[in-house]
């Protein structure tokens, strides 16, 4: 009886790890997201904008970072003006 428990307790530990991954990859992804929506709302101000890139680089993991990099790209070709938050991302 001993042995089956610990074949049941070892069979589940991969499957609660997968899931912790899937659910921590989840939620970042979900972060990114909404951050992208935020600057994308707040583009119209550059103060705004930068304060909210600087959060952006505090909360993102690093390869988000480099996404979000590509996106504020975006928002800059399409309003010039923001291209001050550029020191913000030479880090």
């Amino acid at each position: 009886m001993k042995i089956q428990k610990k074949k049941a307790y070892k069979s589940s530990l991969p499957l609660l790890t997968r899931f912790l991954f899937k659910y921590h990859l989840t939620m970042a992804r979900a972060m990114f997201e909404y951050t992208k929506t935020v600057l994308d709302k707040v583009s119209f101000d550059v103060t705004l904008f930068c304060k909210e890139v600087k959060k952006a680089l505090q909360r993102l993991l690093p390869y988000e970072i480099e996404e979000l990099k590509l996106f504020i790209f975006t928002l800059i070709r399409q309003n010039p003006e923001l291209n001050q938050c550029l020191i913000y991302l030479k880090t």
